[in-house]
């Protein structure tokens, strides 16, 4: 795991420490070819320079970001935002079925939106994958 990305998990309260672990620890291992690193000050795993996944401590909640979620066609994932993202929160780390993680993973490797060029395209995602 990225030292950073460990100094990260750490700084959290026990229970939380717990869920970033465990995601951390699955989306390496389900996305070993991907970069990982802190962006815009949490985890965050690139494919070719490609936002994937990502979670963030929230207030009450550890979010997981999938960029191009919304093409997953996944009913727990919510829609996060106006572009293609999609989420799901944990508050306990009983709350996360691997099956349905290591699925949405493949799925991210799989299904990708342009999100590096997203700016250079003045707003505008094109699918990749």
């Amino acid at each position: 795991m990225n030292l950073e990305v460990q100094k990260y998990n750490q700084s959290k309260l026990p229970e939380d420490q717990l869920i970033c672990n465990v995601l951390a620890k699955e989306i390496n291992l389900h996305l070993a070819e991907a970069e990982n690193k802190i962006w815009h000050a949490h985890p965050v795993w690139f494919l070719d320079g490609n936002p994937i996944v990502g979670y963030d401590k929230l207030k009450d909640c550890v979010r997981v970001l999938f960029w191009s979620g919304q093409s997953f066609d996944e009913e727990n994932l919510q829609k996060n935002g106006s572009f293609k993202a999609s989420e799901i929160r944990y508050t306990n780390v009983d709350q996360i079925n691997i099956s349905d993680l290591k699925r949405w993973l493949e799925k991210a490797r799989e299904i990708q939106w342009d999100y590096k060029n997203i700016v250079k395209r003045k707003g505008v995602l094109e699918r990749l994958k």
